[in-house]
């Protein structure tokens, strides 16, 4: 294949339009209908816990920086209780629900610091935006509970509660489209390239000087029966 200047490549692309637009359209509606029809909706629903100062550690009510330095480090060690065994079997016993296992929660359940603070996020993941909201929460009063047996300490409290999210985390309509759009833009700029690649019809006087080294001197017009109802003017190329 020829090197191709801008121009030229513009034309060919120009020449090809009607082709471009239906490739990109039809992955376009692919997008839509994969968005819309072949992907699951999945909810997520999260609960926000705060570590306070233990009720026992001081009887002025005073927050220590030495709570402070505690607290900070029993994050990571309690974001690590909320995934053991011994929580969820308890958050499983009390939801009694039989599409819920431990299995599932620990797969789709996280835990996070949130950067600079006291708080924990868990979050939870869920097909049934109900089941999300109720295993977050439950996963919360569980595990304040369980801090209480082990440190024989309080302090750990919900701040907000996980309610049932009506928008699903994992679908974006706009952004499904436009990835498949994009990729039949990508996909018919390939196939007009690869086509122009493998035409080696003569189009034009300059396809016969470039693949023959020949000069063209004149044209002589074609007045097909075409051309006399008003249709579109061919020339018949002469050496």
């Amino acid at each position: 294949m020829e090197e191709l200047d801008l121009k030229e490549l513009f034309t060919i692309f120009w020449e090809r339009k009607a082709q471009i637009i239906l490739i990109i359209l039809v992955f376009a509606i692919i997008g839509v209908a994969y968005s819309y029809f072949l992907v699951e909706p999945d909810y997520k629903a999260t609960t926000k816990l705060v570590l306070t100062q233990s009720s026992e550690n001081s009887k002025d009510g005073s927050i220590t920086q030495a709570d402070v330095t505690l607290n900070s480090k029993l994050v990571s060690t309690y974001g690590e209780i909320i995934k053991t065994d011994n929580v969820l079997k308890t958050v499983v016993s009390n939801i009694n629900n039989p599409e819920i296992t431990i299995e599932d929660i620990k797969e789709n359940v996280t835990v996070k610091s949130v950067k600079d603070t006291e708080l924990l996020e868990i979050t939870v993941k869920n097909a049934n935006p109900n089941y999300a909201a109720q295993i977050a929460n439950e996963i919360a009063k569980v595990f304040c509970e369980r801090v209480v047996d082990i440190y024989s300490i309080s302090n750990t409290y919900v701040l907000d509660r996980a309610e049932p999210s009506a928008i699903p985390y994992n679908i974006n309509h706009i952004k499904d489209v436009m990835i498949f759009a994009f990729i039949g833009v990508i996909i018919s700029v390939i196939y007009v390239l690869i086509s122009n690649m493998l035409d080696n019809t003569v189009k034009t006087e300059q396809d016969i000087e470039k693949i023959g080294g020949l000069l063209v001197l004149t044209t002589i017009p074609d007045y097909s029966l075409e051309n006399k109802r008003g249709g579109r003017r061919k020339w018949k190329k002469s050496l």
